[in-house]
């Protein structure tokens, strides 16, 4: 009996050991027993099986313990996925500037540089976010803005990256939205009044965003604006400009003629709206937005990552 009681106890020991161990090396904590090798392929696991948390707490343990290691540059790559894919976007860009800074000439410094643009390209966008539509067009364009920036970096500096022509795809999607979001502004500034505004966003985005999908918005957006302000020399350069490369704008008639009245919506002219005063619908203006007829990506345009990532 006693025996058995030393062998069951024994067990039991050698049990505890190894959870202990167990959750040691999940948790990514130092331990004179664990090596380089221990912590990378602990990672490596728990990349593998999406627990970035974990993964992250071994990376870092890696490079904490082993800072020349074998492994150790690669674990600084592999911490800047890690951070990427748990949503700290911040993290990930900061990751990814250390690496750049410590192996400037490292062969695979171009992906740090990749990265730095992918997690600018999701920055303030939550899980929800990311899986679900949302017109992204009318978020701040700060984030796009320095996302646009990154991936120039890539392509100047190695036009040869395997990563290269998925950043250039993501470049054209950027200047998408950052053309469209001006023309959100310029339908805001109809709205409170300030035509000269409007019609200033609408040539900024003529001059600096062509061949996007938003030029002929920006082109009807000048139109209005300085129909409004009675500018009557510029409103009709932009008609020409309208009617000859986009006639089938919804805001030219049949007739050709521009219809003045288009960014007003029809809410406002409803018998509905006029004998209720406005109280049962909205007077805004609908503003000018033909995504849907000028641009072939208009469900790419809203989503919040290109259908790749999805």
């Amino acid at each position: 009996m006693q025996a058995w009681k030393t062998l069951w106890l024994a067990a039991l020991a050698a049990i505890l050991v190894a959870c202990a161990s167990t959750d040691e090396e999940e948790e990514g904590l130092p331990s004179g027993s664990r090596t380089e090798q221990t912590f990378y392929e602990s990672a490596q696991r728990q990349l593998r099986s999406s627990q970035w948390d974990l993964a992250i707490k071994n990376l870092r343990a890696l490079e904490d313990n082993f800072p020349f290691g074998s492994y150790a540059e690669q674990a600084q790559l592999e911490l800047i996925y890690a951070y990427y894919r748990n949503y700290e976007n911040d993290a990930a860009i900061a990751a990814a500037d250390r690496f750049i800074r410590l192996h400037p000439q490292h062969r695979n410094v171009d992906y740090a540089y990749y990265m730095k643009g992918l997690a600018s390209f999701t920055e303030g966008t939550g899980l929800f976010e990311r899986f679900l539509p949302t017109d992204m067009t009318r978020r701040d364009p700060g984030s796009a803005r320095e996302s646009f920036a990154y991936f120039s970096q890539l392509m100047a500096r190695y036009p040869e990256s395997r990563y290269a022509p998925d950043a250039q795809k993501r470049m054209i999607h950027l200047r998408n939205l950052l053309a469209r979001y001006e023309i959100h502004v310029a339908n805001y500034y109809f709205k409170r009044g300030a035509y000269l505004a409007a019609a200033n966003r609408g040539r900024y985005v003529v001059e600096n965003f062509q061949q996007t999908p938003a030029v002929p918005d920006a082109l009807a957006v000048m139109v209005q604006g300085y129909h409004l302000l009675g500018m009557e020399d510029l409103q009709n350069d932009a008609l020409a400009v309208l009617r000859t490369n986009y006639p089938h704008h919804p805001a030219l008639r049949k007739n050709g003629n521009f219809d003045y009245d288009y960014y007003k919506g029809a809410r406002g002219n409803s018998i509905l709206h006029r004998l209720t005063l406005g109280l049962f619908e909205k007077s805004d203006p609908r503003g000018f937005d033909s995504r849907e007829l000028y641009n072939a990506e208009f469900r790419d345009e809203e989503a919040p990552l290109p259908p790749e990532l999805l």
